[in-house]
């Protein structure tokens, strides 16, 4: 059997092993160390904006740094948009709180400024306040931020950005990852740039980064002995992740390129084709691109659907997916609020994703083109 095509696999630069061998040269194998230091100044001077970064575990852990830095407890109500990974929705459960979820909007898929306000009347006319709200920048293309933020600020909620799928992503120019009042950024092995495992908080806050990274070292108070005054965790990137995270920053930019170019390939061989569609950039949107994703409607294909065309794939050893299942479908959070009408169902029942990493070359692109070929989305 051929080699597998995975959906997003690690693409290394070749300058992370200098960082970490010069972190074990140094003996700095630890959680803490000068690569860190120099990796969350790598993503400040990147996003702008005056944000302070602190490097993490995982994008999980940011996330539900953030939930604690925004005052959630057990009983609060936080809005999450609900075409996500279940990593969104977690950390809500993590703190007792309830997950309002709410569906997305047709133009980027994620989500719905209409429902989101909904959601909030609906919540404050039974006598509820929200907390905090989730949106998600899903596959790297930016939520429609400007019109959540006003709504988020128009009631007095804080908005805690997921931008774990979208570093590089822009709306004119401001970059995802600084328009909430704390964002999460993950470096996972499949993120455009990985860490191996890792993740980030992000804020203008200077004060709420400090107290996070606080937080993250098992909230030790300054005391010779071990003093604790609050509930800590062990949540800290290390040096050595952290060493990898300043190599792959050095080619971020050519990573977003060739994601890009991937997905431009499959859009120029298969747009055009009927039951075949792609999510479009709204005027001022810059997408990294991070999985190109195509919706396969079966009533215009002559019956071919996603799975059709997933289990073709498979077949090929070649790896692709379906899009991430709403939250409000999943069986664990399937019994708490929603707000929607569909959307994100409909996306999940004919969406896929499509391999989509950088390190894909044209050997990698004629076997992909083959089973396109093979299911008739692509002409021969």
């Amino acid at each position: 059997m051929q080699d597998k095509i995975w959906l997003s696999s690690p693409h290394m630069g070749g300058t992370e092993r200098n960082y970490v061998t010069e972190a074990f040269d140094t003996n700095w194998v630890a959680p803490l160390g000068p690569n860190v230091n120099g990796f969350e100044k790598d993503l400040q001077d990147y996003l702008k904006d005056g944000v302070h970064v602190a490097a993490l575990s995982s994008g999980t852990a940011a996330l539900h740094l953030g939930l604690i830095l925004l005052g959630v407890q057990p009983g609060d109500e936080v809005i999450c948009q609900s075409m996500t990974f279940s990593a969104s929705a977690n950390p809500i459960a993590y703190l007792g709180a309830i997950p309002v979820f709410v569906d997305s909007e047709p133009d980027t898929w994620n989500m719905s400024p209409e429902f989101l306000e909904e959601a909030i009347k609906d919540r404050l006319s039974k006598g509820k306040k929200v907390k905090a709200i989730i949106p998600v920048h899903l596959y790297g293309m930016p939520v429609k931020m400007d019109e959540i933020m006003a709504i988020a600020r128009k009631y007095g909620i804080p908005v805690l950005e997921d931008a774990a799928e979208a570093l590089g992503s822009s709306i004119n120019g401001k970059m995802c990852g600084t328009f909430g009042d704390i964002a999460a950024l993950s470096f996972n092995g499949n993120k455009i740039i990985t860490t191996s495992g890792g993740g980030a908080l992000v804020s203008a806050n200077a004060e709420l980064v400090e107290k996070s990274r606080f937080l993250s070292t098992q909230a030790r108070d300054n005391a010779p002995h071990y003093e604790h005054s609050h509930i800590g965790y062990n949540y800290r990137m290390s040096n050595i992740c952290a060493g990898i995270g300043r190599g792959q920053m050095e080619v971020l930019t050519d990573r977003i390129e060739a994601r890009r170019a991937m997905f431009s390939w499959y859009k120029q061989e298969m747009e055009g084709m009927p039951g075949i569609s792609f999510v479009n950039e709204p005027e001022g949107y810059y997408s990294n691109r991070w999985l190109t994703t195509v919706l396969i409607d079966p009533e215009k294909t002559g019956g071919m659907t996603r799975e059709t065309l997933r289990l073709a794939m498979d077949a090929q050893n070649i790896e692709s997916r379906p899009l991430w299942k709403p939250m409000h479908l999943q069986p664990i959070f399937k019994n708490y609020p929603y707000f929607g009408n569909g959307v994100s169902e409909k996306l999940f029942e004919n969406g896929l994703c499509l391999p989509s990493g950088s390190n894909l070359g044209d050997a990698d692109r004629a076997r992909i083109k083959a089973v396109l070929q093979d299911c008739g989305v692509v002409a021969v």
